[in-house]
């Protein structure tokens, strides 16, 4: 079982959920955001760290891995959960912001893979987790740069699978096809039922955490019953 993971990207989603999942199996956790105010509650309660990074600078994601060398030894789980997007047609979209919106979901999704295959190749083994959207497989109208960001974070995914697998270092994708019910979120008829419960989302990313290396799960993908794909 794992002794230490490290949670990128970290929120009141998915990520939390899985914060309080790993906790709960005496797990120790450190979340890390841009913003770690909005992380103390979750900190709390998850007996976790939090540190601030911004996953698009490389100085900043070696000192956070760094950070965590001395918080708890280096990480045998990590999930990357963060994204960035600006909406807007291609025909005026700012080009600067959408250079940073894929800086985040994508150049951050290499800067923190390298960071953590490179303690578990030295440890011999551990799992690296990315977080993908519908955006993974279908980009939208008015969301190029989300569609941008997320294809080269799946081509990333594969990649990484295929060359750190044989060192006992699982790599899986993770497509979240719909949207997540989070706190304050609001609700409509339409959407009775039709939002993924993060909490459950926590239990698929445990149970593939938790798989046998002679059938590893790569890539799945979760929807509410009632989505339309």
């Amino acid at each position: 079982m794992a002794r230490a993971a490290l949670i990128v990207g970290a929120g009141s989603g998915n990520s939390a959920s899985f914060a309080r999942a790993l906790a709960a199996q005496g797990v120790k956790v450190v979340l890390a955001a841009r913003n770690v105010d909005k992380l103390a509650g979750l900190a709390g309660e998850t007996g976790g760290h939090a540190i601030a990074c911004d996953v698009a600078q490389a100085d900043q994601v070696a000192a956070l891995f760094s950070e965590v060398d001395d918080v708890l030894g280096a990480p045998d789980v990590v999930l990357f959960n963060a994204g960035a997007r600006v909406r807007g047609s291609i025909l005026e979209v700012d080009a600067e912001e959408l250079r940073q919106a894929i800086m985040v979901g994508a150049y951050g999704g290499f800067l923190v893979g390298q960071q953590a295959a490179r303690r578990m190749v030295e440890n011999g083994g551990g799992a690296i987790f990315f977080t993908g959207a519908t955006a993974s497989v279908k980009g939208y109208a008015q969301s190029a740069s989300f569609a941008m960001g997320k294809f080269a974070l799946r081509g990333l995914a594969q990649s990484m699978a295929r060359e750190l697998g044989p060192q006992n270092i699982h790599v899986a994708h993770f497509i979240i096809d719909g949207s997540i019910d989070l706190p304050g979120r609001g609700r409509t008829a339409d959407y009775e039922d039709g939002l993924l419960d993060p909490d459950a989302i926590a239990e698929t990313y445990m149970a593939v955490l938790n798989q046998h290396r002679s059938a590893w799960t790569h890539e799945l993908d979760l929807r509410p019953w009632g989505e339309r794909f």
